[in-house]
């Protein structure tokens, strides 16, 4: 069993312990910017392993529901009310269990409903759903192409016909960590063309995560790997889906076991950056540095370690986390999952402020209510409660998925 903005592309149509012995109780604490709606607007599950979420109106009345991908059990469909009030909708995907691991959404078939694609690790059983609109799918698992221990997934047009796209990241050993590319055919949408002998380098790489962003500003979308063994690896499109090794632009200063990488602007000079969240152990014994790393795209198209100068400095691992402009100020800001390990201990949920020029501090206390202590794994934001103010949905291994809403700023900027 495995533990563990651009990013989160969903395709579709529609112990802060300052002075812990002068903390304040908890009645007294003043409110936190986003505000933990997890009792009352999610089904309470508290061992549940939901790994991933993805947000998209599966169900065609106009607001966002919650497709999650659940590690040894059923994937679950949440609908949501339109205030952002969550019910679990059980058999939506079937009855069976499977070790999922990640969760996207899209209109792969272009028949105007929104569609689902999970990927599975230990029992490589990846699975398509085909969206009727009513919240309810058919199974077309039958329609991707190969099976695979999966540990990354990604969705978006690589090859510019305007259908999306499958690449999924392998986790095994030599060829069978090789990753997945599967072109969506324009004769029949929604069938999958398996790309991969033609359009990816022949490297096998223990991915965890993939990326699929615009990195060197020619229009298509290139891709990161987050890899268990290291290096992170770069692939620049052709703008026809067909990908090249660039992991040279990389400045990778020391070795990473890497969950999640995130494709954002860090530092608002309208090049993308790339962010990796990152494991000492996959909840094992001190290996590898956690810390969390910022690299800062130049000029030249290389990615620069900033990471010291830019990022508050952790010792806990982290399995996910979300860009977010929680202040409200338009700079992207971060959320990032904690545990620690060794021990795989749960922790809180870290927020991490965007000065506008690309240095974080650390407001925790300030952004996040204590409440989310827990395994926190990946995250999406969106606005699910119709108010204007983008919201976050965290998962959780073996702990309480939660859901925050956003604040719209105080001066109502």
């Amino acid at each position: 069993m495995d533990m563990r903005v651009i990013r989160r592309l969903v395709w579709s149509i529609p112990l802060i312990a300052a002075g812990a012995c002068h903390a304040q109780p908890a009645e007294e604490r003043p409110p936190t910017a986003l505000r933990d709606m997890t009792a009352t607007h999610l089904p309470q599950a508290a061992e549940l392993h939901a790994l991933d979420i993805a947000l998209a109106d599966f169900d065609g009345d106009g607001d966002l529901d919650a497709a999650l991908a659940v590690e040894g059990d059923v994937n679950r469909l949440y609908v949501n009310d339109g205030e952002g009030r969550f019910a679990w909708r059980e058999g939506a995907f079937g009855k069976v269990p499977h070790d999922t691991e990640h969760v996207r959404a899209a209109d792969f078939d272009g028949d105007g409903h929104v569609d689902v694609v999970f990927v599975a690790e230990d029992d490589r059983t990846h699975q398509l759903f085909l969206g009727r609109g009513d919240g309810s799918f058919t199974d077309a698992s039958d329609r991707l192409p190969a099976m695979s221990e999966g540990n990354g997934l990604a969705v978006g047009d690589v090859n510019g016909d305007g259908l999306p796209d499958i690449v999924v990241g392998n986790s095994g050993d030599g060829e069978d960590g090789r990753n997945f590319l599967w072109l969506n055919r324009a004769d029949s949408p929604g069938r999958f063309a398996d790309a991969t002998a033609t359009h990816l380098p022949a490297i096998g790489n223990r991915a965890q995560d993939v990326a699929l962003a615009d990195l060197d500003g020619d229009g298509d979308l290139d891709m990161v790997v987050a890899t268990e063994a290291p290096p992170t690896r770069l692939l620049i499109n052709d703008g026809e889906g067909r990908f090249a090794e660039a992991s040279d632009r990389l400045d990778q200063v020391t070795p990473l076991e890497t969950r999640e990488a995130h494709v954002f602007d860090a530092n608002g000079d309208a090049r993308p950056d790339i962010l990796l969240l990152n494991l000492t152990s996959n909840a094992g014994e001190w290996d590898k540095d956690p810390q969390a790393r910022l690299l800062v795209q130049d000029e030249t198209g290389r990615f620069i370690d900033e990471t010291q100068g830019r990022l508050p400095a952790n010792r806990f691992s982290s399995w996910g986390g979300a860009v977010m402009d929680f202040t409200g100020d338009g700079h992207p800001d971060l959320i990032v999952g904690a545990i620690a390990v060794p021990g795989f201990e749960p922790l809180q949920v870290r927020a991490y402020a965007n000065d506008g020029a690309g240095r974080f501090s650390d407001v925790t206390a300030t952004t996040v209510p204590r409440s989310t202590i827990g395994r926190s794994w990946s995250m999406a934001t969106a606005d699910v409660n119709g108010d204007g103010v983008d919201d976050l949905f965290v998962g959780g291994w073996g702990t309480q998925a939660r859901l925050l809403f956003g604040s719209a700023p105080a001066n109502g900027e």
